[in-house]
């Protein structure tokens, strides 16, 4: 909760929280963490990690969250993930789309499917998904810049993108900038913003 606060004293406009150990489980372990973020900080707060089911989508909205990110349940019952679109409206239901050269990745990445990104996305669009959440996870964490080819082929789709992974520097932001042309409307920067590189006030400066 206080790294929570912490961004938000210094900018950030909108919250990006998983819990990791729920989507590895399939289940909210850390519900009552993320319901504390929710409830002590007055921006949005996008939440995802192992929602799998109509009734966990219920909960994390209950628990304070502005968005909830669908991954892993996208690709295995598109169906719910149209429900929750008929239910709580597009603008709310966010789906992490993860890929690993080209290819899905499911299950808080332990398995790489045969599926190409472009055709889940396809997919995805034809339930009513308006936004995707789209992550090189052989970039994630590893600051290796973000995976602009990647991004451009996504443009395709017609759906508004937030790009994650490899962001280390404002730089970086500042060529996805450039990217909203193809749909690129946000990026979510992690490991970068506890490194000396990085600072989110300076980005936010440059950026806006």
């Amino acid at each position: 909760v206080s790294i929570a606060k912490l961004w938000k004293s210094k900018g950030a406009k909108r919250l990006h929280v998983v819990d990791l150990d729920g989507a590895f489980s399939g289940t909210n372990i850390n519900k009552d963490i993320i319901k504390n973020i929710c409830a002590m900080v007055d921006i949005p707060v996008e939440v995802g990690g192992g929602i799998r089911n109509m009734d966990k989508i219920k909960e994390s909205f209950d628990i304070g969250a502005t968005y909830v990110i669908l991954g892993t349940i996208a690709f295995n019952n598109p169906e719910i993930v149209k429900k929750a679109i008929d239910k709580y409206g597009s603008e709310k239901i966010i789906v992490a789309v993860d890929a690993k050269d080209g290819k899905v990745a499911i299950s808080g990445w332990k398995d790489i499917t045969s599926i190409e990104v472009s055709e889940l996305v396809n997919k995805l669009k034809e339930i009513g998904v308006q936004e995707i959440l789209y992550t090189d996870i052989s970039r994630d964490g590893m600051l290796a810049g973000p995976d602009f080819a990647g991004l451009k082929k996504l443009s395709e789709c017609g759906m508004r993108i937030i790009a994650s992974g490899g962001v280390k520097t404002i730089d970086d932001l500042a060529k996805l900038k450039k990217y909203e042309k193809y749909g690129v409307f946000a990026a979510i920067v992690g490991s970068a913003l506890y490194t000396d590189d990085f600072k989110l006030e300076d980005a936010i400066e440059k950026i806006e």
